[in-house]
């Protein structure tokens, strides 16, 4: 007889770590539990089969060949039994056994093991609002929700949806509704759209895209409270703004580790709320690992534990708990917390450290922010694509990629993480051999024009501010030249309305620069992506104008279109 194995949890990290240790071990008892109906899914689909694109719910329970990964699949294919509708209620370590209920009868039994795997992944934050046990209040974490979810949106074509939190759930939820014909408002306490994860230049970016495509966002309030009707329904969301109505609400402010179970069985839990493991995944009991959203996982760059849930991270600390639990010595190392998401046309994505969180961390940084074409820019369907790379002032260390436009993000976003996590440099970024044809990347990358930007700087030899910073320069009504170096019509087309704005094309800026900037007044050039923006500073720096910098980003990251005349 084998050894005895059992799993509690059965959506990713769980049914992962089953699966490779029935690989490696063939002679192993199996066992997983699962609270839910459905095992093994793909949780981060539930929002497009809500909205429509996935046809199909068991196309988030299918393999890529098309079989359904039930209970009746695990044990003939993989000789792992599973419980489904089972409770695990209770963990004995003295006794390694495991109480159960079972949630169609109520019945409880004891499962012993030899070596145990906590997989009970996170849960949703349900906030201190009224109401949240309304009917039509939804979130979107399971299987179950997403049935009930695309009934609902489909049976009803223009009803009102309020989502309440404006994170990764959210966004896809919020295009999701409005594939399906809905109104959409949404309602974040932050002051942009996934603020906590990007930098503001590129959550006003994700901001405008809501915009763009009639989804009204409130940032900056609170959900005070919903309200329903005389059947229990939910009919409005009091805010901090007044009232929305409201068919359905999602609520989707994030979730915690679900780690109860674990607490309560007197195994270590860390400063983040997760599951404390090593990496090994090996709780602070050796019988017992650890693995999936429910656990903290350490940060690559910090060093410090985080709370970063994602499917693919559970299916990595499945694949090294299985290898273990078989006698192995597989390590995890930790994450980045790289996030992508597609928000309508926008494409979005991070790694690493934000600026913001480098500051947090104490680092003395430079970026590097770069707009550029997804391909050769005279190719069909080229599309910008803006690129921040930050990195550490002393050593030239990449902390952190961020990417968003309607051009390919997520390339750059895996580049970029590529390049952190084995610690290089701006320069090595800026020298990586990547591929390169016209239908697929310019000769100098986005990511490759951001590290140099940032090298750039290092090294003294570009000067740059902001855009906050011109923002607040210019509302406090500071004495200096916004210089727009484009044509003459590409300046009418759109351009920041402010008293210092000066328009100047760079190719008439050697012959009349001299005759109409003063060498005395900080000089702030820009044009589309600041590709000319840097070029002028440079020629001024030439010129002896000490003072001359340029805008990062350009107006392609310029966040406040109620601006651009």
């Amino acid at each position: 007889m084998g050894m005895n194995v059992v799993v509690i949890g059965g959506v990713a990290c769980g049914p992962k770590a089953a699966a490779r240790l029935r690989r490696l071990d063939p002679k192993a008892q199996i066992t997983i539990v699962e609270q839910g109906e459905f095992i093994s899914y793909a949780g981060c689909g539930l929002p497009y089969y809500v909205g429509g694109e996935v046809k199909d719910i068991n196309g988030l329970l299918a393999t890529p060949a098309g079989a359904v990964r039930n209970a009746g699949f695990f044990k003939k294919v993989k000789d792992i039994a599973v419980l489904t509708r089972t409770r695990a209620e209770a963990i004995d370590r003295s006794s390694k056994t495991v109480r159960l209920r079972d949630l169609a009868s109520g019945a409880e039994r004891r499962l012993a093991y030899d070596k145990l795997v906590i997989a009970t992944g996170a849960r949703p934050i349900r906030p201190p609002i009224e109401g949240l046990g309304l009917k039509g209040v939804y979130h979107l974490t399971r299987i179950e929700e997403a049935l009930a979810l695309r009934e609902t949106v489909s049976r009803r074509k223009g009803g009102k949806a309020l989502i309440i939190g404006a994170g990764l759930i959210g966004l896809e939820s919020a295009e999701a509704f409005r594939s399906a014909g809905w109104d959409v408002q949404m309602v974040e306490m932050m002051e942009a759209p996934l603020l906590g994860l990007l930098d503001f230049e590129f959550a006003r970016m994700v901001e405008l895209a809501l915009l763009e495509n009639l989804v009204t966002i409130a940032c900056h309030q609170r959900a005070e409270r919903i309200e329903g009707d005389e059947s229990g329904h939910c009919k409005r969301v009091i805010t901090g703004g007044g009232a929305c109505e409201a068919d359905l609400v999602l609520v989707a402010t994030g979730f915690r580790p679900n780690a109860d179970l674990a607490r309560e069985a007197g195994l270590a839990v860390g400063p983040c709320g997760g599951i404390a493991v090593d990496e090994a995944m090996r709780t602070s009991d050796p019988n017992i690992l650890a693995g999936g959203d429910c656990v903290e996982c350490r940060h690559v760059v910090t060093g410090k534990p985080v709370f970063a849930p994602m499917g693919s991270t559970a299916n990595k600390h499945g694949r090294v708990i299985g290898d273990n639990l078989a006698g192995g010595h597989s390590a995890f190392p930790g994450v980045l917390g790289t996030t992508v998401v597609k928000v309508f046309n926008l494409n979005v994505g991070r790694t690493g450290l934000s600026e913001a969180q480098a500051a947090e961390e104490g680092f003395e940084t430079v970026c590097g922010l770069a707009p550029g074409h997804d391909k050769a820019h005279y190719f069909p369907g080229a599309a910008l694509v803006a690129v921040k790379v930050v990195a550490e002032k002393r050593t030239g260390k990449v902390l952190g990629v961020q990417a968003a436009g309607r051009g390919e993000a997520a390339r750059r976003i895996d580049v970029g993480a590529t390049a952190i996590a084995m610690g290089a440099t701006v320069a090595q970024l800026a020298n990586l051999d990547l591929g390169y044809a016209p239908p697929y990347a310019q000769a100098m990358d986005a990511i490759i024009t951001a590290a140099n930007v940032a090298e750039n700087k290092i090294r003294g030899v570009a000067r740059s501010v902001g855009p906050r910073e011109v923002k607040r320069r210019i509302e406090a009504g500071e004495d200096f030249i916004l210089l727009d170096v484009r044509t003459p019509a590409e300046f009418e087309s759109g351009h920041i309305e402010a008293k210092q704005t000066m328009n100047l094309p760079l190719g008439e800026l050697r012959e009349k620069a001299q005759s109409v900037l003063p060498k005395d007044k900080d000089i702030v050039s820009l044009c589309k992506v600041s590709h000319r923006g840097y070029e002028a500073q440079r020629i001024l720096a030439g010129m002896g104008y000490e003072k001359a910098s340029y805008m990062d980003g350009g107006l392609f990251t310029w966040p406040y279109p109620e601006d651009i005349a």
